[in-house]
């Protein structure tokens, strides 16, 4: 009786520890190595880790995708391993037009605004890009 009662409580530590060792791992910093592409803006990579939690595509003037991402930085630029991953998928950075927390990035005729918050990212293509891609569609 004694020796169930010890396996029982062991038992319960453990699935105590791999629970409270299951909500650790999902505080941690992205790995920045595995990518798809943006759910707006399917050439424009987004890491795989985020989370998709918001979207208005077409709402307006409005068109972007909140994604979640536990570990990320407002404050903190974004890290060199997805910029280069941006960079690497043809992109290129519009320096003379951004902030520490929101990046510009083109490709061709195409533009996408980065914004970068604690935990999360928004993806947003501009509104004029968004009608003259409309525009296009229309047309065909």
């Amino acid at each position: 009786m004694w020796n169930s009662r010890i396996r029982l409580a062991g038992g319960i530590c453990a699935g105590a520890i791999l629970l409270i060792g299951s909500g650790c791992g999902a505080s941690e910093k992205p790995s920045w190595e595995l990518f798809d592409g943006a759910a707006n803006v399917k050439s424009f990579p987004v890491p795989k880790e985020a989370n998709r939690t918001e979207q208005a595509k077409g709402a307006g003037d409005l068109d972007y995708v909140r994604y979640t991402l536990p570990g990320l930085k407002e404050k903190d630029s974004l890290p060199e391993p997805y910029l280069e991953e941006i960079r690497s998928w043809g992109w290129q950075e519009k320096k003379d037009k951004q902030n520490s927390s929101s990046l510009i990035f083109e490709k061709g005729k195409n533009i996408v605004h980065l914004s970068v918050h604690d935990d999360s990212l928004i993806i947003t293509i501009p509104a004029t890009i968004q009608k003259d891609i409309q525009g296009l569609e229309s047309k065909k």
